[in-house]
């Protein structure tokens, strides 16, 4: 492609991505309304239902990123057990013991309704308060798995820190001044404790690299592992958690229950694992890079490269 060609693509493509910017800022505007309007009326804490909703948003099959609000509500909790009729009327929600509510004054209680939703979902949470504690405990009842409460809870933790929802920046997991060496290697087979997949990338780099956070979120897990050495995980805003493993060892301050965002040092590289603890030296260091995803069922694991690939060049 010649160099004039590329200057005229670039050129016709950047309107549209400018627009679609300001679609994207413009969504996130509204939605910290809602949030901000629902916290105002029932006192949770805004940061609790943006929570709750970017959970629902990112562990939907369907696809929801250009919907207002994403949290979903079973209809027989909505309307009551007994109104087979789905009457929208909240006196007769009501009546058959119904959780819907009318936010935004129009006498009715849609499900379909962005403001309706938020506020019956944070009047759901204040039925046991609106502490810490009391969502935590509201939240294990309405969806009765424990790593959709912890996901919640740690995203909620974000956006108070850093007081917002957009929160998309992203970071390559090492140095990008010092060397370094990516492999295609999810999916490989290995052999250490039993025949089993390579959930993972490799990442080569020298004693010592600094290792860095990807993503905004949560450290969930730091400690010594037989197969990752030392290893550390974090859960990400998106339902993602990322999980670096062979590590030499981690930074001072670094500590389960912390809140991180992109290019936060984190520890350095180091060839850990296989063994005991303090065990190293079996393989050349790097980095082993996971993704798992969680889509409110199960977790699993998919191919970190490509996006390694595209926070490398980010960050050049």
């Amino acid at each position: 492609m010649s160099a004039s060609l590329l200057i005229v693509l670039l050129l016709a493509t950047a309107p549209v991505q400018a627009e679609a910017d300001e679609d994207d800022q413009e969504l996130h505007e509204k939605r910290m309304a809602l949030y901000k309007k629902t916290e105002t009326v029932t006192q949770i804490p805004w940061y609790y239902i943006a929570a709750i909703d970017q959970y629902e948003r990112n562990s939907s099959e369907e696809d929801k990123d250009d919907q207002l609000v994403s949290i979903s509500i079973p209809d027989e909790m909505w309307y009551g057990l007994g109104n087979s009729s789905m009457i929208k009327n909240e006196s007769i929600i009501q009546f058959f013991q119904g959780k819907g509510k009318d936010g935004n004054d129009d006498n009715k209680a849609d499900p379909d309704n962005p403001e309706d939703v938020l506020y019956t979902m944070a009047s759901i949470l204040l039925e046991y308060g609106p502490s810490h504690d009391e969502v935590k405990i509201a939240l294990w009842n309405f969806y009765k798995r424990d790593l959709t409460v912890q996901t919640i809870m740690n995203t909620a933790k974000v956006f108070k820190k850093f007081d917002g929802i957009k929160l998309t920046d992203r970071a390559f997991p090492l140095d990008t001044a010092y060397n370094y060496t990516i492999n295609s290697n999810w999916g490989d087979r290995r052999g250490f404790g039993g025949v089993r997949i390579h959930e993972g990338s490799d990442i080569f780099a020298d004693y010592g690299t600094p290792v860095k956070s990807a993503t905004y979120g949560v450290i969930e897990m730091k400690g010594w592992n037989l197969y990752g050495g030392w290893r550390l995980g974090i859960r990400d805003i998106n339902n993602v958690y990322h999980y670096y493993a062979h590590m030499s060892g981690y930074n001072d301050d670094i500590k389960v229950g912390q809140v991180v965002k992109p290019g936060d040092p984190l520890g350095k590289v180091g060839s850990t694992g296989y063994g005991p603890p303090g065990t190293s030296g079996k393989f050349p260091p790097h980095l082993h890079y996971g993704l798992y995803q969680d889509d409110g069922y199960s977790e699993w694991s998919f191919d970190p490269y490509p996006y390694l690939q595209r926070w490398k060049r980010m960050s050049e």
